[in-house]
Order: C-alpha cells, then structure tokens, then sequence
C-alpha cells in the first residue's frame, strides 16, 4: 500500500486546529504569573479608590507598634495608608505611583486581617497572588452561648492540636477570634476550611472532615487514581435520627421478641413499663378542686376582719419562721457537739479494778484448792476401804 492510501482523514470538527509545537508537557496551564510594573504601562488610575475598617479598641496599642511596618509593606505597591486613633480606624488609597489595579483589594484585606487578631508577620502574606483570605462569622450559628463556646474550642482541639491539623492538611494560616475565624491561604483550601468549620459549628465533629482530607491526600499520590472517582473510598458519616413513631416501633419489635423467648421457656409474657403505668381511661372528667373563697368559707376566714386577717398571717409568718430559726440551731449545733469519747479512768478506779482482778483470782485458787482436797479424800478412803 502506497503512503498516499495511509493518510488518516481528518475530523471535520477539528479540520482547522494547528500542531502547536510551542505547547509542551512542561507548561503549567494554571500559573499565575505575578503582576510586573511593565504590565501597565500607561501609569496612573483614572480615579482614586479606597477602603476603610473599623477595629475593636484592643487591638489599638498592637497597631500604633507596627504601623510602620504595614506602611513600608504597603508602599512597595504604590498604597497609601492611614490609621485613625479617634474614630477607631484604618484606610488605604491608590496613589499614582499604584500599579496592579488589584492590589487595592488585597490592601483592605490586610487591614481586615489587622483589625481580627493576626500577627502582622502573617497579615503581610496576604499580598502575594497566591495568598487569598477569607472571614467566616460563626456568632450567628448557634444561639445558646454556652454551646457556641463549646463548639468553638473544638475547632482549636485540646492544646491546639485539632487546628493544627487543619493547617497541615490545608495549608492555611487559620484564627479562631470572637466570633470570627479568620483564615489565609490558597483559594480552593478556603472552601474546606470554611466546610470544616460551619459544620462543627452545626455539631459536626471536625475529626469527620480531618480524616476525609487525609484520605484524600493519599489518594492523590496514586497516579491510577487521578481519573477516578474517590467516594468509594471515602468515609460516609450519616445522622441516624429515628421518629418517635420509628422508636415506638423497634421497642414493640424487640418486646414481642423477648415474649415469644418467654413463652417458649414456660414464662408469663412481660409487659413494658408504659402499660404497667398507663392509667384506666375514664370518659369522666375528675372532680372540680375547691376554691380559694370555698375553703376560706368552711374554715370561717372568710368573715374575719381585715385587721384579723392580718394578724392571722404575721402569726403563721413568726411561727414558720420559729420552726426555721430552731431547724437552722440544730444543724448549727451538730457542729458542736463532742464525739462520744471514754473518759480516763481514775488512779482510785483503777486501784478498785486491781482489787477486783485480785480477789477473782483468789477465789478461783481457792475452790480449784478445795476441788484438790476433796479428790485427795476421796482418794484415801477408797485405798482404807481396799
């Protein structure tokens, strides 16, 4: 066969691509170059932009120390910045010498940053292209304060070592602060950060979300897997919440297999706690409990005088009141009183004890001395009688 009858006909959807030879294997698609002075040539801005944040009075003496650094970082990229002592503020400005129409947004971002508790060391990353940010509000998540607290420092873990976690598996600068957690790295790590944290915050457990990552970063060390999709290897972490009509049906299930297990064994069927307890119904409605007015009526109250009245309650009140301060005396008193001890006895007791001991003694000697005497004289007359 002729080269001519080889040829491979072209698809007519692709009939006008071109060989690129310029696009090789070693070319990242998904680089992102940094922005260069040389990239914006025409200079200024047609207008000046600017932002502005509030920040808490705390954090003004941590500000004032070094503001200078945040100026110095600032006006490497043309932006301007000022900090406000009496409203409480901080700003920054494009000036002309501004080149990357960006950096402006990365500017408030850093002041944001400030304003929540981070360090200056890591606010200053956030101006790379790399670097993004993001403040997530968990004060509104959960009302009861206790539980907010408690959800709250279970994101940080004991000693701190739940969020570190999170920080390897993510790569991120993460800030639990208030009522905010503010977190810094790359923009596809941000998702997960902000999943893992509203989700504990919705009392599910951060441990769930840290393994899930874990697995996911081995997975994809495995080059045959990169095509692939991971659910099956992935954990699945159901809520089992039942109905009470659910409840209601498993516990009769798991009664009437212990009476069929009774019954086989010769025993009476067991009932459940709710029957034992449940009370005959009666269509009738109970009798109506007596008024206030009808016992004062049948105990004559009722007829007393306003001045009696009040003399019958002062002395119910100074009565009751007998009956707590004597309770109140005798709890106090228990306090008081000496545990039973043996009193030491005295020399003339102890001398009367000796006495005693004594003449017990004697007395036994005595009739154990008699006893004797009379086996000797019984002894005697059998051997006279022999």
């Amino acid at each position: 066969m002729s080269d001519d009858e080889q040829t491979v006909v072209a698809n007519k959807n692709k009939s006008h691509r071109k060989d690129k030879p310029w696009d090789t294997d070693d070319i990242d698609h998904w680089k992102i170059d940094s922005f260069q002075p040389s990239d914006n040539k025409g200079g200024t801005f047609a207008e000046e932009s600017s932002f502005a944040t509030l920040f808490p009075k705390y954090r003004e003496k941590y500000l004032r120390e070094v503001w200078s650094a945040v100026t110095r970082a600032l006006e490497t990229h043309g932006i301007a910045c000022t900090l406000d002592l009496v409203h409480g503020s901080m700003a920054v400005r494009t000036t002309r010498k501004t080149y990357d129409p960006y950096i402006i947004l990365k500017a408030r971002d850093m002041i944001k940053l400030l304003a929540r508790g981070v360090a200056i060391t890591q606010a200053v990353k956030i101006l790379n292209d790399d670097t993004s940010c993001d403040i997530i509000k968990i004060g509104n998540v959960v009302r009861n304060k206790e539980r907010f607290v408690k959800r709250r420092q279970r994101i940080i873990g004991p000693d701190g070592s739940t969020l570190k976690a999170i920080e390897l598996l993510t790569q991120c600068y993460v800030l639990v602060q208030g009522s905010t957690v503010s977190v810094m790295g790359p923009h596809k790590s941000l998702k997960e950060v902000r999943r893992i944290v509203l989700d504990c915050m919705k009392n599910i457990h951060p441990i769930y979300r840290i393994k899930e990552l874990m697995i996911k970063r081995e997975l994809a060390k495995d080059p045959k897997l990169a095509n692939e999709s991971w659910d099956r290897f992935l954990p699945k972490f159901r809520k089992n919440h039942l109905k009470t009509s659910e409840k209601t049906a498993k516990k009769n299930e798991r009664l009437e297999a212990k009476n069929v297990a009774r019954e086989a064994a010769g025993l009476e069927p067991s009932t459940s706690k709710d029957a034992q307890k449940k009370k005959v119904y009666t269509p009738f409605p109970p009798a109506q409990q007596p008024r206030k007015v009808d016992l004062q009526l049948e105990s004559g109250e009722y007829f007393l005088k306003k001045h009696e009245k009040e003399a019958k309650e002062a002395e119910k009140r100074k009565q009751k009141q007998a009956e707590t301060t004597e309770k109140r005396q005798a709890e106090r008193a228990e306090a008081f009183v000496a545990p039973a001890e043996e009193a030491v006895p005295t020399v003339e007791e102890k001398i009367k004890r000796k006495r005693r001991v004594m003449e017990s003694e004697m007395d036994d000697e005595e009739a154990e001395g008699l006893e004797k005497s009379k086996k000797k004289k019984k002894h005697k007359h059998k051997l006279a009688q022999e």
